[in-house]
Order: C-alpha cells, then structure tokens, then sequence
C-alpha cells in the first residue's frame, strides 16, 4: 500500500468518526484542504462515493460504512505495531546479534558481554563467532567486530586498538634453541604453522622489513587450526609462534611468553567494531556500543607497550 492511499485511507476512518473533515485534518495535523483532496482522491480511485455531504455534516454511504468495518480493524493494528516498534526502540530489552572473529577474539567479547549482560538482563545476545567475512546485511548484524583493515564500504567502522602479530617463545625454549635476532635464522628454529579454519592454508608470518610486510614461510614443526592448541604448544616450549597483542600480553606480563624479533612486529592491522547505522539505532545496540567503545578504544589490556616488548633475559 502506498504512503498517500494509507493517508487517505486514515483520513477516511477519522472524518467518520468525527463526523467532520475539518476535525479529522486537525487530528492528523494537516490541512483542511489536504484532507479533503486526500478524501476526493481515495473516493476516485475506489468508484464510490464513501459520503453524503451537506455544508454542515457528513455522514457514511452504505458503501462507505462497509469500507470502514473493513479498514478500521486493520489501521488500528498498524497504529499498534507502529506504536510498539517506537516503544522498543528506547527499551535496552530484546535479540542483540553480534558476530566477530572466531581467532583471538573470544577474550576480547567475553570481558565486555559480562558486563553489558549484568547492566542489562533484558536483553538476548547472539554472537556468532566465524573467520569468514561475511554480508553484514545479509547476516542481520547488529554490531560487529573484524579484525584487519578497516572494514568495507556500507558500514560505520570505529578502530579500537592496533592488533599486535608479535613472535613469542616460553623462556624454557630459548633456553634449549637461542634467540632468533632476525627473520632469517628461523630456518634453524622450530616454528608453528597455524592453518586457516576456512582454507586450511598454512598462514606465512608477517614481519615489517624497513617499509615494507614481508611474508615469511617457515618449515613447520608444528601446525594446527586451533588456537588454543597452538598456545600450549608454545607455553609448553615446543616451538615459537606468532600470537596476537589479545592472545599473548597476559602471558607475556606474567613471564610465561618471552617476544622476539620485536623490531619486526607488524602492528598495521586493528581490531575493529562496526555497525550499519549512525541514527535510528535501537537503544539495546546503541548501549552495547557505547560499553564497547568505553571498554576497547585503545585499550593496553590487549596491546604490549614499548617497554613490555623489550628483549628480557
């Protein structure tokens, strides 16, 4: 249904009830001749007269009344949907879909749904969390969270904090093998390899060499497409592995992970938060974004400092 035949149609049902086009036009807020033509308009395109009209009342044709009981029941439902769309718009209640990256970025969410959840019980999260780049629209996304450059056209992106791609090794390993001093000498070193979750291709290690990011390929010793497998593997002093900032900064603070090679680290990608809307947000997304940004812009949580990314001992 068009926009003028719904104008003209709920101007009908309220000159009926009122009894008086000038009242009707009044209760709709427009004019006395707009009303009128919407009325003159709506009677020509259905081949009836739906008034008697006298200069002083108006009253329903036979064929108007059965217009209204065939109308009015429905306008009035969508007065009510209309109604109650505007109302849940303001209440934080209600589905609130979310989807991020499934490496490095468990830690990340976790931190700021526990505390959007405890301030608004009412509302329902759905995170999915998937590599895949996939079609914000098409996935009914809220809020998202992509980690790389910034995200395409037809989104509003906020970059939240560099991600870090730093090598790290447990103090035992360094120990046994040395210290690597440059990307080369990882050819007398045992590497983890990890494997793309969608591709199953192994991921070379980037490093930045004077201007440019390099890919290096290294000869695995180890190769996985779980994240969390690789970490013990590099915990446990098996191998050296490049981690993320999110993955890697608790363990380095607490000395179980020692970085190296940190005048190469490639610190150009971010993690970034995304939405589709900079107005008409309903206020569950619109809260979960502000928490979001207060909690990630530049956050040291999951980035070393200059200072933390030191050769130690």
């Amino acid at each position: 249904m068009a926009f003028n035949e719904l104008r003209a149609i709920t101007t009908f049902i309220h000159t009926a009830e009122l009894g008086s086009l000038r009242r009707a036009a009044h209760r709709q807020g427009i004019s006395p001749q707009a009303a009128s033509q919407a009325l003159a308009q709506l009677e020509q395109h259905l081949g009836v007269r739906l008034f008697h009209r006298t200069t002083r009342q108006m009253s329903l044709t036979s064929e108007g009344r059965q217009f209204l009981e065939a109308t009015q029941p429905a306008v009035d439902r969508l007065q009510q949907a209309l109604q109650n769309v505007r109302q849940t718009k303001d209440e934080i209640a209600g589905p609130l879909r979310i989807i991020g990256p499934r490496s490095t970025f468990r830690p990340v969410i976790a931190s700021v749904l526990e505390e959007f959840c405890e301030r608004h019980p009412a509302v329902q999260p759905d995170v999915q969390l998937d590599d895949r780049i996939g079609n914000w629209v098409e996935d009914r996304v809220d809020v998202g969270f992509r980690v790389g450059l910034s995200p395409g056209e037809g989104v509003v992106a906020r970059r939240l904090f560099p991600l870090q791609l730093i090598v790290c090794a447990a103090p035992r390993y360094l120990e046994r093998h040395g210290r690597p001093q440059h990307p080369a000498e990882l050819v007398r070193h045992r590497c983890s390899s990890f494997r793309h979750a969608g591709t199953g291709r192994a991921l070379p290690w980037p490093f930045k060499i004077g201007d440019d990011i390099v890919e290096h390929e290294v000869q695995a010793a180890f190769s996985t497409n779980d994240e969390e497998l690789e970490m013990e593997a590099i915990l446990g002093g098996q191998v050296l592995g490049v981690m993320t900032g999110v993955t890697a900064a608790a363990h380095v603070r607490a000395g179980r992970l020692l970085p190296v090679l940190t005048d190469y680290r490639v610190e150009h990608y971010g993690l970034y938060l995304y939405y589709g809307s900079r107005s008409a947000q309903p206020a569950r997304v619109r809260a979960f974004i502000d928490l979001a940004l207060a909690r990630l812009s530049d956050s040291s949580r999951f980035v070393l400092s200059a200072e933390e990314l030191k050769p130690r001992a």
